[in-house]
């Protein structure tokens, strides 16, 4: 099962290493890895995604809850927060089958930011699966490239992490 761990942690040099070091130690994989900083430019927010039953996750977050620059770890609730992924993708793109890419792009909400004589590349912030159904329907037509941000999830409504 995927879980998402919303992670505050003190922003300085080093601190992604001592997170990412700690998930290979333990043999723990990461499926996603964010980054950012919040509001306050002395903390930063990393959200993980990871693989697991409840054991695992419940260790990853003993584990990271006694890493010194960690403020606070939290496991955000399926159907309780909101996630978005951002994915560049690049199509060969043959004349004859461009209006059908762009359709495909227009109906999922998709953004085409690049046209050019044999590729059109395609901007979509979506979540993970419904970036996996745009990538589906584009696969016949022969993708070039694929760039992907790690996920970002936010809770909904009026819970909040802080900072």
């Amino acid at each position: 099962m995927k879980y998402t761990l919303s992670i505050l942690v003190e922003n300085q040099a080093g601190v992604l290493s001592k997170i990412s070091g700690m998930f290979s130690r333990r043999g723990f994989n990461i499926d996603s890895l964010a980054v950012g900083v919040t509001y306050d430019p002395t903390v930063s927010r990393i959200t993980v995604v990871t693989t697991g039953d409840d054991y695992v996750v419940e260790q990853i977050e003993k584990q990271l809850n006694k890493c010194i620059p960690v403020i606070k770890v939290k496991r955000l609730v399926e159907g309780e927060f909101i996630s978005r992924e951002l994915i560049l993708i690049k199509v060969h793109c043959a004349a004859a089958k461009r209006f059908e890419i762009i359709k495909i792009a227009e109906l999922m909400e998709a953004k085409v930011v690049d046209v050019a004589s044999t590729t059109i590349t395609i901007e979509y912030c979506e979540t993970a699966e419904r970036i996996q159904t745009l990538t589906d329907l584009l696969k016949p037509y022969g993708i070039r490239e694929i760039v992907r941000t790690g996920t970002v999830a936010i809770d909904k409504g009026k819970t909040e992490v802080s900072v």
